[in-house]
C-alpha cells in the first residue's frame, strides 16, 4: 500500500492521448507456486550498472522534489506479499533498461534488480520515504554483500567471515540472522555505520530528520525479521507478511525472487546506488512539479519509462480526485510499446482473475498505451474497473 494525500482533477476521459496498443486478454491464476531455490542467472540485457552516474545527487532531489505532506504510516515494509508475482511477465514482455519510477520502501529494489533500469527515481508525498531511503543508501554503501547489508540492517553479529556467502541462498542468509542475535554493541554499531554515511550524501538534513532516519533503523533493529508495516493507531492488518516473508517470497515459477535472493542482483542494486541512479523525490503523484521534473529529466537522458510501481496509490488519487493529473503525467513520460504499470489490488484471496491461491494481494500488469488509450476513450469509473480493465496475464 502506498500513502497519498492528493488533490486536483476528475477521473474521465483525456482527448488526444496516443494510439491504443492491441488489448492482452486475461487469465486466471489460481495454483499456489512451489518454492524453489533461486538459480536463476542475471538477465542478460543490461547486466551490470549503466556507465553514468550523478554527480550532485543532493541538487537532484531538491529540483525534482516538492513540499511533502502527512499519511499516517511509516510504510517501512510493504504489505503487498504477492509483489514478485509479476516478474516472469516482466520478461516475458522483455521490460529492461530505460527509467524506472516506483512507489514505497525497499520492494522497489527487487523491481529494479529485475528491470536493470539506467536510473531509478522512488516518489512519494512523504518526505520520510526520502529518509528511509538514505538510510537504504546508507546500507548498500558499506555492505560488501548480502550479508553485511542484513546484519547491518538489523544490527545483529556480523559473520566471521562473509566472503564464502555470495552463494548462499537467502533461506541460508536469513538462518544466519536468527542465529545471530545482535548486542548492544552491534546495534550502535550499526547506527554509528548509517549516521557517518548518511552525513557524507551532502543531502540538507534538519535534526529532526536524522532523528527519523535513527528511529526507522531503530524500528529494523528491534523487531527484526518480524517487522510489518503498520499505520499509526492502527494495527497491522492479518495479511501483512513480514519482512521475513518478504524476503524469502518467490514468483510465479517458485523461485525466491527478492533482490536478496541473490548477489548478482545485490550487486547490481548496490551499483546504482554508488553511482546516485537511485533518486528519492518527494512528491506528490498528483502533484503540479514532480512528475513533470522527472519526465523532463528523463527527456534530457534520452530514457523511456520501462516500469511505473504504483502499488495500489491510484486508489488515493481517485479518491482524492486527481487522477486526471496524475494520468496525464504518466501519458506524458517518454515511453514506448513495452512501457508498464504495475499495480497492486487489495481485494482479498479469490477477488481478481490473476489472484493467487494463499494471497490477499493481488499484482498486476498493464502497458502504458493501454492506459493511455483507455483515458483516451472512457477514463475509468473507479480503482476496481482500473485493475479490471486491459491486465496482461501473468502467467
Amino acid at each position: 500500500m502506498f500513502p497519498l494525500l492528493l488533490r486536483y482533477a476528475v477521473v474521465g476521459a483525456l482527448g488526444a492521448l496516443g494510439a491504443r496498443a492491441p488489448a492482452l486478454s486475461a487469465q486466471r491464476s489460481t495454483t499456489r507456486p512451489t518454492t524453489r531455490r533461486a538459480t536463476r542467472s542475471a538477465p542478460s540485457l543490461a547486466t551490470i550498472a549503466p556507465d553514468d552516474s550523478i554527480r550532485d545527487f543532493a541538487k537532484l532531489i531538491a529540483d525534482l522534489s516538492e513540499a511533502g505532506g502527512y499519511f499516517d504510516t511509516d510504510n517501512l515494509i510493504s504489505n503487498e506479499r504477492s509483489y514478485l508475482h509479476v516478474l516472469r511477465a516482466l520478461d516475458r514482455l522483455k521490460v529492461r533498461g530505460g527509467a524506472y519510477i516506483g512507489v514505497g520502501p525497499d520492494q522497489n529494489f527487487s523491481y529494479i534488480a529485475r528491470i536493470r533500469p539506467r536510473i531509478a527515481f522512488i516518489i512519494d508525498i512523504r518526505r520520510d520515504n526520502m529518509l528511509q531511503h538514505l538510510l537504504f543508501k546508507a546500507l548498500f554503501a558499506r555492505s560488501r554483500n548480502r550479508a553485511e547489508y542484513l546484519a547491518l540492517l538489523l544490527g545483529t553479529e556480523m559473520p566471521a567471515t562473509t566472503a564464502n556467502l555470495s552463494n548462499r541462498t537467502i533461506e541460508q542468509l536469513v538462518a544466519i540472522v536468527d542465529a545471530s542475535p545482535g548486542t548492544t554493541a552491534t546495534r550502535r554499531t550499526a547506527q554509528r555505520i548509517v549516521q557517518t554515511e548518511v552525513a557524507r550524501m551532502g543531502v540538507p538534513l534538519s535534526a529532526q530528520d536524522l532523528a527519523t532516519i535513527e528511529r526507522f533503523h531503530g524500528q529494523f533493529i528491534a523487531a527484526g525479521l518480524e517487522l510489518r508495516f503498520t499505520s499509526i493507531g492502527r494495527p497491522p492488518q492479518w495479511y501483512y507478511p513480514t519482512l521475513r516473508q518478504l524476503l524469502v517470497e518467490h514468483d510465479l515459477s517458485g523461485r525466491t525472487a527478492s533482490y536478496l535472493a541473490n548477489e548478482a542482483d545485490f550487486q547490481f542494486v548496490k551499483t546504482m546506488e554508488q553511482r546516485n541512479l537511485i533518486v528519492p523525490v518527494v512528491g506528490d503523484l498528483a502533484g503540479t512539479k514532480a512528475m513533470g521534473a522527472i519526465a523532463q529529466y528523463m527527456k534530457t537522458r534520452g530514457d523511456k519509462i520501462s516500469a511505473i510501481y504504483a502499488s495500489n496509490a491510484e486508489d488515493y488519487v481517485m479518491r482524492a480526485g486527481g487522477f486526471g493529473v496524475y494520468a496525464r503525467s504518466v501519458i506524458a513520460l517518454p515511453r514506448d510499446a513495452r512501457s508498464v504499470l504495475i499495480r497492486s489490488w487489495f481485494g482479498g484471496e479469490g477477488s481478481h482473475p490473476e489472484n493467487v491461491t494463499g494471497y490477499h494481494t493481488t499484482q498486476l500488469l498493464q502497458t502504458v498505451d493501454d492506459f493511455a488509450a483507455d483515458m483516451k476513450a472512457t477514463g475509468y469509473l473507479s480503482y476496481r474497473d482500473l485493475v479490471n480493465r486491459h491486465y496482461i496475464p501473468l502467467r
